[in-house]
């Protein structure tokens, strides 16, 4: 079972994590499943940028991002090469340390604080 390495976050998840994903699954669905609340206003329906994460390593393991996907990660906070939606990020066999940024944008958040 892969692993998914969630680098330290002072509000999500200061400690960091190491999770298990099941191959398929979204690396957001996988971090929600194990209590790390990565924002998704959009219910992971790939209609916000919410859920953006940098992919640190083992990006070239996931599939390309789609037009629409590469539509709202033109408009996400902090976009860099590594960028992914998190909610489109299908896992596969391969280990991944990703890196959730210090902002996003977010009008409408599923998960207050």
């Amino acid at each position: 079972m892969p692993k998914i390495v969630i680098l330290p976050h002072p509000e999500i998840c200061p400690e960091g994590a190491v999770i298990d994903a099941k191959p398929g699954e979204s690396i957001c669905a996988a971090a929600l499943r194990q209590d790390i609340h990565i924002e998704h206003a959009c219910e992971m329906s790939c209609a916000c940028t919410t859920c953006h994460l940098y992919i640190r390593e083992g990006y070239e393991s996931l599939d390309p991002p789609d037009e629409l996907e590469d539509d709202y990660l033109d408009k996400a906070w902090g976009l860099d090469p590594d960028s992914r939606l998190s909610c489109q990020a299908l896992v596969t066999d391969t280990d991944l340390v990703v890196e959730i940024p210090k902002y996003t944008i977010n009008m409408v958040s599923e998960n207050p604080h």
